[in-house]
């Protein structure tokens, strides 16, 4: 039996029941390819119910604004995925009545999709027999094929390509697509695979020459940057405090935070001359105190933030600038903010504020 049929039939016995498997409305399946970008199942599946429960069609997701999909996408990460999934569903929406591309080369158009996003959904939904390349594809290719061209390298990147297409099931593109992407998640893991219940260990060149373990091979990553963020909780009278919305093309674009100063060495007694903070303050009495005397790190995939909370008490305040708002402790949940400051908002607002 050859290569592709040997991982349908794997796949008919042993997949996972999915709610985007039981359908191949376009709108779902982008969707949930979306989400599940650099994401988990696990983690993503409680983010793919709650967008079709709040926005069952295209035309719902255009029409929502960008808050309300940020806040929604809060704690998945990437948030540029967020904010290209609603400028797609509003081009759809609005530049094609609603309908999707039925074409690889036409759903490669839309923001946000790429080769392997674009595979997925013409293969699902078209039944197009083009096939998708990504991690766990990576990994069953170079470990069954005994591959060691970094998969992160240009000339990986094409040498895959071309032999996932020469490997592509042409009679049943869907179920292949799908077959070898749960195969890598479930039997050829990254960690610990189930090699010796695998329908393909006879003919693994990794199993054969003992490189299981070290296939597949990526280039170094990136240096780490270092960076220090150092947010001041205004609390105003006990019922207010201030937050401001993120711009530029940095992390968490459209997302909202704390007044922030990014430093790697802060003075306590120094915080008030930063010109934001001493606008806010001015000449009112107030107290500082820090949150935490050890910094929180926060890990993102090219950058560690080390951050310090500083809870500022004052009865009133002087002059916000235009991207702040000043808003009641009850609502601060409804804006959307990053997981780090999410986390932070759960553990002091709800412990320390309201009990007060």
């Amino acid at each position: 039996m050859k290569f592709s049929k040997k991982l349908i039939t794997w796949y008919l016995q042993n997949k996972r029941s999915m709610p985007w498997r039981k359908t191949t409305d376009p709108y779902r399946i982008w969707l949930s390819e979306i989400i599940l970008q650099q994401t988990r199942v696990a983690q993503g599946l409680p983010y793919y119910l709650s967008f079709t429960e709040t926005f069952p069609t295209v035309f719902d997701l255009a029409n929502a604004n960008e808050e309300q999909v940020l806040k929604l996408w809060q704690g998945l990460g990437y948030y540029s995925r967020a904010r290209n999934l609603h400028a797609t569903a509003k081009y759809v929406a609005n530049d094609l009545n609603g309908v999707f591309p039925d074409t690889y080369i036409g759903l490669l158009k839309l923001k946000g999709v790429g080769d392997y996003t674009a595979s997925a959904i013409a293969s699902i939904c078209y039944k197009e027999a083009v096939p998708v390349v990504d991690g766990n594809v990576y990994r069953v290719l170079s470990r069954y094929f005994g591959i060691e061209t970094p998969i992160n390298s240009t000339e990986g990147v094409k040498e895959f390509k071309k032999l996932a297409i020469s490997l592509m099931d042409h009679d049943e593109p869907a179920d292949y697509n799908q077959a070898i992407m749960e195969f890598g998640a479930l039997q050829c893991k990254p960690k610990n695979p189930y090699c010796i219940v695998c329908p393909l260990n006879d003919s693994c060149e990794s199993q054969k020459n003992g490189k299981v373990t070290v296939l597949p091979v990526k280039l170094k990553k990136l240096k780490i940057k270092k960076r220090y963020f150092n947010y001041i909780v205004l609390l105003i009278n006990n019922s207010q405090t201030i937050i401001q919305q993120r711009v530029g093309n940095g992390i968490w674009k459209g997302l909202y935070e704390f007044p922030l100063i990014e430093n790697e060495t802060i003075d306590i007694t120094k915080i008030t001359s930063d010109t934001t903070i001493k606008n806010i303050i001015e000449d009112k009495n107030h107290e500082i105190v820090p949150y935490n005397e050890d910094p929180i790190i926060h890990k993102l995939s090219h950058q560690h933030l080390y951050t310090k909370f500083y809870i500022i008490r004052l009865d009133a305040i002087g002059v916000i600038s235009k991207n702040q708002k000043l808003i009641d402790y009850k609502d601060i949940k409804t804006y959307p903010v990053p997981i780090l400051l999410g986390n932070f908002i759960d553990s002091f607002f709800e412990e320390t504020v309201v009990s007060e």
